[in-house]
């Protein structure tokens, strides 16, 4: 949820957008639509972090080890010494329809699924959204391009369906998410992460002066590539 701090602070640059140039502040403000953005990037990796830890709790035989299952969440979200190679295996250095290609392939080498999920969501967003433009001095959201945002969106509606469908040669799921638990309830967390994901690449796309992109989930069958 965005908070009142953050709501005074993209009023205050929207009024200051309005008064000249750049504010006239010499260049040190940033307009309110990277800002909006770059709070959405964040949230994003918070929200798919927490995604592949409830994974976790849910098939511990792709990682038994809790501690290990948190040592590979945290290198690949957060350690900046480990980006270029977070998993030590080949996939590493695969774009991010390609990982993501992977996770669901029934002939993938690395056998931690979710820990391949997890890199393929991350370089997703990184790529989407084009995250070395973020991390430097971004002017405008027209920078993020908008064909980017709808295959991201279609890439991550994607993975959100194969998770409830996509099985082995025995027939079994590849990942348990919303069964029943023994008490008949269902565990939605996964609906709801996923869902707050797309619904801000959704604002995006829109903001971007896109339409929504469900027609374009609707028509593939496959992951996009994110590089234009």
């Amino acid at each position: 949820m965005v908070t009142n701090k953050f709501i005074i602070i993209l009023i205050a640059l929207i009024t200051l957008a309005g008064c000249g140039e750049r504010g006239g502040m010499g260049g040190l403000l940033t307009p309110a639509d990277v800002l909006i953005i770059k709070h959405h990037v964040r949230q994003h990796y918070i929200c798919l972090e927490e995604f592949c830890r409830r994974l976790y709790l849910k098939n511990p035989k792709y990682e038994p080890n809790r501690v290990k299952q948190a040592e590979k969440l945290k290198t690949i979200f957060h350690d900046q010494n480990n980006l270029g190679s977070p998993l030590n295996s080949p996939y590493d250095k695969l774009a991010s329809h390609e990982i993501l290609a992977a996770v669901f392939a029934k002939d993938t080498l690395n056998k931690d699924r979710i820990a391949l999920l997890a890199l393929g969501l991350k370089k997703s967003i990184g790529e989407g959204y084009r995250q070395d433009v973020l991390d430097n001095t971004m002017v405008t959201s027209l920078q993020v391009p908008l064909e980017r945002l709808k295959k991201l969106y279609s890439n991550l509606s994607q993975v959100n369906w194969r998770l409830k469908i996509y099985h082995d040669q025995q027939e079994k799921l590849y990942f348990l998410t919303n069964e029943k638990s023994p008490e008949g309830h269902l565990n939605m967390g996964y609906e709801v992460l996923m869902t707050k994901v797309l619904t801000r690449i959704e604002d995006d796309i829109y903001m971007r002066g896109g339409n929504p992109p469900h027609e374009i989930f609707r028509m593939s069958t496959m992951f996009f590539s994110l590089f234009l």
